[in-house]
Parts: structure tokens; C-alpha cells; sequence
């Protein structure tokens, strides 16, 4: 099983990299509380505002105060934090053709809250989210992670996640690990096993109301 999931992620990194010179469109930016802009692969930076399509290859990067909604073409969700980079290394989507489902994203710093949509409903072994400690698949689920580069807020250095519904399936050199909904968890880096806990250590996620309720995370 492992094996398997490591040689899609592989798969799915080399998709991406056949694709970067014909960037598609993976969604549209639904709200941002502050500045958000758009790196592409190229270099070339543009900001983002309310309606702005995001493109496979883009690198969304959020501001110091900014809280962004992303809706993507299944109607999946990513909100991101403050402070938080994260490249859209491939989404390919089309209603018609399940066999096509690409979704792989890196998550190089900050955090964000994910919410399924039809292609991790139905393709759920083809999405994937990459940071430096781990790389996190998923069962149909929702779910917060927050990868620090530095102590912050009393969390330490490496990945955090929080399970609210369905599951994840967490990846990295000391093996295949799964959460389940409920559940808390800490990835130190690349080769520590994940630490399971049921008690919030202290994982916040407070965006402006009008991103609803249900994107709230407190410790």
C-alpha cells in the first residue's frame, strides 16, 4: 500500500512537471480578507483579488493579514491562512472523465483548511498535498494543516493536523500513517514517526466570519 501511494505521488509530480508549459485553470479565488498574489511558474507575480482564476503552477502566497477562499473547478475548498505559501503543482479536472483527476499541491509554509470536493470524493487516491515533513493523501475528508518553519504560538517546528471529517493517510521515510476524524497529530520532518493526540496543543484557524463557521479552529 505504501508503495503504491509513494509511485502515485510520484506519478503525479511528474504530471505536473509535463504540464507546467500549458498552466490550466484550477479555480477561482471566492474571497481574500487582505493582499494574496499569484507566482507563476516563469516568476512573474500578479495579485489576486475576489473572481481571479488560479492556474495549475501557480504559487499562491497570502499576506501577513490576509485569509483567502480558493474554490476549485470540483468545488473543493482550500482557505488559507496568514503567512502561508502554496504552489498548485497540477489540478486537472473533468466531470466526464474521472481517469484524468489530478489534484497535487505543495504546501511550503502556513496553514489551510481543506474541504473535499468530487474529485477527492470519487479520485481520492490522486490527491495529494506535499510539505516537508510528510505527504498527506486522503479518505473524502476535511481537514487543517499547518507546516511551521519555526516555533509559533507555542507549536513546534514541522507539520500539524487536524482531522474533521473522513481521513488522512500521511506519508514520509518512516512509513504510512493514518488519522481519523477527531484526531491531532505532529510530523517533526521527513523521517519522524507522526505523534496521534485527541486534544487541540494548540492549532488556531479564526478567519473573518464570512468565511462561515464550520473554517474555525481554536485552541
Amino acid at each position: 500500500m505504501r508503495r503504491l501511494f509513494l509511485l502515485l505521488v510520484w506519478m503525479l509530480g511528474a504530471a505536473a512537471a509535463q504540464g507546467a508549459h500549458a498552466a490550466q485553470v484550477a479555480g477561482t479565488v471566492v474571497q481574500a480578507s487582505g493582499p494574496l498574489s499569484a507566482r507563476s511558474p516563469s516568476g512573474a507575480v500578479k495579485p489576486l483579488r475576489a473572481l481571479s482564476e488560479v492556474e495549475s503552477g501557480d504559487t499562491l502566497i497570502t499576506a501577513a493579514d490576509t485569509y483567502a477562499l480558493v474554490r476549485f473547478i470540483d468545488n473543493s475548498e482550500l482557505a488559507l491562512k496568514p503567512s502561508t505559501t502554496l504552489t498548485i503543482e497540477q489540478f486537472a479536472f473533468d466531470g466526464a472523465q474521472p481517469a484524468a483527476d489530478r489534484a497535487a499541491f505543495t504546501l511550503v509554509k502556513g496553514g489551510l483548511r481543506s474541504v473535499s470536493g468530487l474529485l477527492g470524493k470519487r479520485s481520492k487516491e490522486k490527491f495529494a498535498i506535499r510539505t516537508p515533513s510528510a505527504t498527506i493523501g486522503i479518505r473524502g475528508t476535511t481537514f487543517f494543516l499547518e507546516y511551521l518553519t519555526a516555533a509559533a504560538d507555542g507549536l513546534a517546528p514541522g507539520l500539524h493536523v487536524h482531522v474533521s471529517a473522513g481521513g488522512l493517510s500521511i506519508v514520509n521515510g518512516a512509513g504510512e500513517f493514518r488519522y481519523d476524524p477527531g484526531q491531532f497529530g505532529y510530523i517533526r520532518d521527513a523521517q519522524s514517526r507522526p505523534v496521534k493526540m485527541f486534544a487541540n496543543p494548540g492549532l488556531r484557524f479564526a478567519p473573518p466570519a464570512s468565511f462561515g463557521e464550520a473554517d474555525t479552529l481554536t485552541p
